[in-house]
């Protein structure tokens, strides 16, 4: 068994290093480069990143918090369409969605040329438009795709509560607002805290919306001092930096739960609803709209015209890149999922501290942003590459090339970083419903734990397997920081070919390749909100009493 021991450790050493490598340049002294980031553009990195995560925060707040309540705890028109459609504008990577709204509200853009029609505006000089290419747009995109992270918690929880207590504060008077915020909130706050925390982890990870938007952040930074300069170690320290923020993201989380334990009294009761006025029906009806219109509905529909109207512009070289991405996302999906299965089935197997701690060490990739990883990974990669390729020189006589970073093997590596938790979280809670029964029985058979894992386990498990691909393969589709700065030479998927027409000004010639990523986003989130709408306990008929 203890072989299980040290698979899991090799496996949560390899996913740790690029971090370790990172962290290691907080005590590696730094020249001059340093000193010149750090008074000129290190405090503008800060300020915005503050920025971004306060207004970002506020938003998915109210937007995730909100629209939860409404759709889980009061009647109003369109309320089952809004449980399952408000978690739509996850399947929209924000970078997708700032080149779509750019192209919409530009001055060239469909409604600043309406306006100016309408009135009879000649010039921009003649009226004042907001700038959507801005600190308050980068603000309003990453709400409008990241709120979901606070909804389907924040969701949970409220499905999660007791109806005793809701019943208590019926009988005290207290209405559907005064039990939101007195009872419900209190509640839900470490789910909440939750939901919040991964919303701002994924804002601190963009990089395609504040490059395209031009809002100078870590992400931005270390892209730019990395290929710009030619300076990775000083990228690494910009990196380390940025690992406090998220550090103090996951400490907030873990504090919010701290000594806050909550049962659940009742919890196989059909939930109440409350009835809402006229009024109050119409607020939760448009305030449940908004977010679905303004993050999927109206992007997608305009991705959808723009691509109708481009479709010359689908050649060959667009298939090429969708082949491309398809390869790497189903590559990345299959070596996640059967490596979080080896490590949830080693940790059941030998369930210890060390273990333990292993298996947190190899799902700690998630809360790193894609440019960290992978300014973590080509560092040492690099360094391996050119000690092999010169020691070939030296004495074969041969040139080796570039074999980690110059091909696919170091931009999986860093996928398989960046979402192995997506896989393991999915695998580990199936794996958690097998009886302990079954492995007395395998062992009865004379299977070995190896064969037990992949005979026994893995065809009862097979449909939370597929999910924990279908997760990581739409993960990689959308993954753009990473892509971008590990690709290979010449190498194109659907990510960079949106963000370069994009940055080219091709608006409307980046809805193809941006569509198709929302395509396939779409398969998860309805997943996800299937999941989420069983989730209450007693929501099917419950046997009877014997």
């Amino acid at each position: 068994m203890r072989i299980w021991t040290f698979i899991l450790l090799g496996i949560a050493c390899l996913v740790a290093a690029p971090v370790v490598v990172i962290l290691t340049y907080l005590v590696i002294p730094s020249g001059d480069v340093w000193s010149h980031l750090a008074a000129t553009v290190l405090p503008g990195y800060i300020i915005n990143s503050l920025w971004l995560m306060l207004g970002v925060g506020a938003g998915t707040l109210i937007l995730g918090v909100g629209t939860a309540w409404f759709v889980t705890m009061t009647s109003f028109p369109w309320r089952r369409f809004f449980e399952w459609s408000l978690i739509m504008p996850l399947a929209v990577p924000a970078y997708v969605i700032a080149f779509t709204y750019t192209g919409l509200l530009e001055y060239s853009g469909p409604v600043q040329t309406y306006l100016r029609e309408l009135f009879g505006w000649s010039s921009v000089a003649d009226y004042w438009f907001p700038q959507i290419r801005s600190l308050p747009g980068a603000i309003i995109m990453m709400t409008l795709v990241f709120y979901p992270y606070v909804y389907m918690l924040s969701r949970a929880a409220f499905l999660e509560q007791s109806v005793s207590v809701l019943d208590a504060g019926r009988t005290l008077g207290r209405n559907a607002g005064s039990t939101f915020v007195h009872v419900a909130l209190p509640l839900a706050r470490p789910a909440i805290v939750g939901g919040l925390a991964l919303a701002l982890m994924e804002t601190l990870n963009d990089f395609g919306t504040v490059e395209f938007f031009a809002v100078d952040t870590f992400v931005t930074g270390i892209y730019r001092t990395w290929l710009g300069l030619g300076e990775p170690g000083v990228a690494a320290q910009l990196g380390s930096i940025l690992m406090l923020f998220i550090l103090a993201l996951i400490l907030m989380e873990r504090w919010s739960r701290k000594g806050k334990v909550t049962y659940t009294v009742g919890s196989y009761k059909r939930l109440p609803r409350y009835s809402l006025s006229r009024s109050g029906s119409a607020a939760a009806f448009f305030m449940c709209l908004f977010p679905v219109f303004f993050g999927f509905i109206l992007p997608v529909g305009a991705m959808l015209a723009w691509t109708v109207q481009t479709w010359a512009y689908v050649d060959s070289r667009f298939i090429q890149m969708a082949l491309t991405s398809l390869y790497l996302s189903g590559i990345t999906a299959f070596i996640a999922v059967l490596t979080a299965l080896v490590l949830s089935y080693g940790h059941r197997l030998r369930p210890g501290k060390l273990n333990s701690a292993a298996v947190r060490m190899a799902g700690m990739g998630y809360a790193v942003p894609g440019a960290i990883i992978a300014l973590g990974i080509m560092i040492p990669f690099t360094f391996v590459d050119n000690f092999i390729d010169g020691f070939a020189r030296q004495y074969f006589n041969y040139s080796t090339g570039l074999i980690l970073t110059g091909t696919w093997t170091a931009l999986i590596f860093a996928y398989l970083v960046r979402f192995l938790a997506v896989s393991y979280n999915t695998v580990e809670s199936s794996m958690a419903k097998v009886t302990p029964s079954m492995d007395g029985a395998a062992r009865t058979l004379g299977l070995s734990a190896s064969k037990t894992l992949f005979r026994v386990y893995g065809p009862i498990m097979r449909p939370s397997l597929l999910t924990a691909a279908v997760l990581v393969f739409v993960d990689v589709m959308k993954e753009l920081p990473a892509t971008l700065m590990m690709r290979p030479f010449g190498l194109q998927t659907l990510a960079i070919r949106s963000y370069e027409l994009a940055s080219d000004g091709l608006l409307k010639e980046s809805s193809a390749s941006s569509l198709a990523i929302v395509a396939v986003g779409i398969i998860p989130v309805i997943m996800l909100s299937f999941m989420i709408s069983k989730a209450r306990p007693g929501t099917k008929k419950r046997m009877p009493s014997t």
